[in-house]
């Protein structure tokens, strides 16, 4: 029992970190031959997870190779335009300039009926709305809507706008984090008396404490409601 429990924990560690390795994409967004290396991973990992009579090296090896593979066509991909077309396949314009391409339909075996469907996902009911639609390698259809349909952005009413970078976290759960508190140029003990000017005296207190850009905090204790305090401390970002 020791032995199988010791096998699966090591095949589950390898896997995790070969898989951890191979990059942070999510499933839905895999190239086809990632698509089949991490297949053949699991599979290779649980034929001796579940016999021990397999040797290990037997999982383990194979689980390796598929790797060195992944990492071999990752870098011809990268090196190589044409490798990465035979490789990865090329995207397909389904709809351009407002109008169905039939002929790409019937090649990608796609039919109107999806197409309609993931158009209604991207909130594009209506296909009169729609300038291109492209079928990526991963089998995402990115939509391009007219330019009459598109949201309105500052630049359409010449409105300029402030920069917005992303908010720095200072406490997560009761934890201090110390490399934010550094970037922002505050202490703990800055942090400390604030919590504490706000009647929440310990760390474990909060759930979370973040600086944004504009010098507002965000305050969110685990007990009560969470409050915005305004302090007007720059964080010397370029605007």
């Amino acid at each position: 029992m020791l032995i199988v429990f010791s096998r699966a924990v090591i095949l589950f560690a390898v896997v995790v970190l070969v898989m951890r390795l191979m990059g942070k994409r999510q499933f839905s967004q895999l190239h086809p031959y990632e698509l089949v290396i991490s297949l053949m991973i699991a599979e290779l990992a649980s034929i001796p997870m579940g016999d021990k009579e397999i040797p290990l090296l037997n999982g383990l090896i194979p689980i390796f190779t598929l790797f060195a593979l992944h990492v071999i066509l990752s870098y011809i991909t990268l090196k190589s335009q044409k490798a990465r077309a035979i490789i990865c396949g090329t995207p397909s314009i389904l709809i351009e300039n407002g109008k169905i391409i039939e002929k790409e339909l019937r090649y990608q075996r796609y039919n109107v009926n999806d197409l309609l469907e993931q158009l209604r996902v991207k909130n594009i009911p209506n296909i009169a709305d729609v300038e291109y639609a492209i079928l990526e390698t991963t089998g995402e259809l990115t939509v391009i809507p007219r330019s009459q349909r598109r949201p309105l952005t500052p630049n359409d009413v010449n409105r300029s706008t402030y920069y917005e970078g992303l908010p720095l976290d200072l406490v997560i759960d009761g934890d201090i984090s110390r490399s934010n508190l550094d970037k922002a140029n505050l202490t703990e003990d800055w942090l400390r008396n604030t919590l504490a000017s706000n009647n929440i005296p310990k760390l474990k207190d909060v759930l979370l404490f973040s600086l944004d850009t504009n010098g507002q905090l965000y305050i969110q204790p685990k007990s009560g409601p969470p409050f915005i305090i305004e302090t007007g401390i720059s964080r010397g970002e370029d605007t």
